[in-house]
């Protein structure tokens, strides 16, 4: 049973414009996998009302309830799985009033004054009207967003020069489970740096890694080579090699998650941050966007933990060859990476080299700006493509593509006879997971070095020191047959490649909030121009106020971003042809009151 236009007109009693397409909600991948043919479904929504983004309002009375609720899927005893964010923090006495109107408690999402509930779907009318209730949205799916990295982003000089190794801190790494790998072990192998694990997957307590998506994740965050130190034609070691672990699970043995159970995880790693110092999370996951950040329980759930202390790194998704909506590609960002506090990280292609200079970006990765708010996403770029990092024996990653495996060197007698020894340590993959990680190790090793940087100044020094040397545009034959041309622009590459040597070497402190700004476009001068988003904390500034930020990679300087010209003769980027206006600009499906977004279940990335 779902939600149709005449049952759902009827529950709530209201009537809409329903959206031209709303296909089911899915467990839609961000992984790619450089392996597998090439493969994609694509998800648009339209809503032709010209009302302000956010909540569903057909008549002027539904401003609480979620659109695609009218097409979410209805559980068999005619329940439906919700978020419910209330106006202030829920008391025993609403818990009470939701449980005599039928309402299961699923999770108690306190941080967002919200809570996850499965309720009788003539429920949504009384929640409607519910005076104490401020926005309710289907517990909506979640998916992972799919190391050779080192070298490009300068971690290996920076590791060298500071003596950091992510020693002490931790972070959590919110995905499918993190199996206990040798290279997760300290250096002697007697302990693991798995520090903390729980699982909020319903019905299956065991935090292990039955995917094998979250192991992957981990080992390139902190993985310590050990079981690559012999054996394999290279030493394979995370960027943070011995940084601790919080492994929360949220996705099960198929990739599967919702948003309850990522809001739940998010808010038990601030509940013990100060237990096991967590200082990152990293969210190499997301779905499409539905709201504005401003309305999204995910994206609040981001900027409570970014408030609380913690960086918060997210995948920015692996959309960039949609072409489905005429966009190529822009305006495919996935939440919560739309969030503007959160670093959102697109990802590069490394070429197997360790030199960035033949560094392009990957055709996979997602590109901005946001749908609904056009915030300007990505913030940067780190290495995606073809990275190494360690498998969860027996997981379904491992298990169903065999071909992902890194096979050991052979083991030749004096005669001459070579065998080859047993794998089942590390894959290969490719997507903006892989590239996330990255971020959150260098954001690691930035904390280990200075223990009162907070994480505004982690992202202004990331974004500032980021290399921009790009070549402005590629054209690149994918493994997939398909011939694209990537645009190096702003939306596409965000402030540049990571340089984590050069992050470190900073020491400009962020005066305030390091939200990422928004892009708004002048349809009668063909311009865009960068504008503040409203700071996570009411009177708190903008970092960038009095900034050129992108152009002259300035930070602090003396340019004025909110008046500078983003898309013409005065753009970001030296040259100002790249990203021609009609692909983006003047499409109404990213600046009118619509949604763009596509998930891909798996790409091929095994060229770019």
């Amino acid at each position: 049973m779902r939600f149709d236009k005449v049952t759902l007109t009827r529950k709530i009693q209201g009537k809409r414009n329903w959206p031209s397409r709303m296909s089911r909600l899915f467990v839609a991948t961000l992984l790619t996998l450089s392996t597998v043919a090439a493969t994609a479904q694509h998800r648009k929504q339209s809503d032709h009302s010209h009302s302000a983004p956010g909540p569903w309002n057909p008549t002027g009375h539904f401003k609480k309830i979620a659109a695609d609720l009218s097409n979410f899927t209805v559980n068999p005893d005619g329940t439906v799985n919700v978020i419910i964010q209330f106006k202030k923090a829920p008391q025993m006495e609403n818990f009470a009033e939701m449980r005599a109107h039928g309402g299961r408690l699923k999770f108690n999402l306190y941080h967002i004054q919200g809570a996850a509930y499965r309720i009788p779907v003539n429920m949504l009318a009384w929640l409607e009207n519910h005076p104490f209730v401020a926005y309710v949205t289907p517990d909506r799916p979640n998916h992972p967003a799919f190391d050779d990295a080192i070298p490009p982003v300068m971690g290996d000089l920076a590791r060298q020069q500071f003596g950091m190794d992510g020693t002490g801190i931790g972070v959590a790494v919110i995905d499918s489970g993190v199996y206990n790998h040798p290279d997760l072990q300290s250096a002697d192998g007697t302990t693991s740096r798995i520090v903390y694990s729980e699982s909020f997957v319903p019905g299956d307590p065991s935090p292990n890694d039955a995917f094998g998506h979250g192991t992957h994740v981990a080992g390139i965050i902190a993985g310590n080579g050990r079981r690559s130190q012999s054996g394999y034609d290279r030493q394979y070691v995370g960027l943070a090699p011995n940084a601790n672990i919080i492994n929360l699970r949220v996705l099960d043995a198929n990739g599967a998650g919702t948003d309850s159970e990522v809001i739940a995880a998010i808010q038990r790693a601030v509940e013990l941050k100060d237990t096991y110092n967590i200082r990152v999370i990293n969210l190499s996951l997301g779905r499409g966007i539905f709201e504005s950040y401003t309305m999204d329980p995910l994206c609040q759930a981001v900027e409570y933990a970014w408030n609380s202390g913690i960086v918060v790194v997210v995948a920015a998704g692996n959309a960039g060859r949609d072409n489905s909506a005429g966009t190529d590609g822009y305006g495919t960002i996935n939440a919560p990476g739309n969030d503007p506090t959160a670093i959102t990280v697109g990802a590069a292609n490394p070429h197997g080299t360790p030199d960035r200079s033949d560094d392009t970006i990957a055709t996979f990765s997602s590109k901005g700006p946001t749908a609904r708010d056009h915030v300007v996403k990505p913030d940067l770029v780190a290495p995606g493509n073809r990275i190494v990092s360690l498998e969860s024996p027996g997981s379904f990653l491992a298990t169903t593509y065999p071909t992902l495996a890194v096979t050991p060197l052979p083991i030749c007698n004096g005669l001459g006879i070579c065998t080859t020894p047993p794998g089942g340590q590390y894959l290969s993959m490719s997507g903006t997971s892989m590239a996330t990680p990255v971020v959150a190790a260098a954001a690691a090793l930035m904390i280990q070095n200075d223990i009162s940087i907070t994480p505004d100044t982690i992202k202004a020094r990331m974004m500032k020191t980021a290399w921009k040397g790009f070549p402005g545009s590629t054209v690149t034959v994918a493994a997939d047959g398909g011939t694209y041309t990537v645009l190096d622009d702003v939306f596409t590459v965000g402030a540049g490649y990571l340089d984590v040597d050069a992050a470190m070497r900073s020491t400009d402190v962020a005066q305030g909030s390091a939200a990422s700004p928004l892009a708004v476009f002048n349809s009668t001068t063909g311009t865009a121009i960068l504008v503040d988003s409203p700071p996570p904390i009411a009177g708190t500034s903008v970092v960038w106020d009095n900034s050129a930020m992108w152009g002259g990679s300035i930070v602090f300087g003396n340019g004025v971003t909110a008046n500078s010209i983003i898309w013409n003769d005065g753009a970001i980027w030296s040259n100002p042809t790249i990203a021609g206006t009609s692909v983006v600009w003047d499409d109404s499906l990213i600046w009118d009151d619509s949604i763009i977004w596509s998930d891909s279940i798996v790409w091929d990335a095994d060229i770019n």
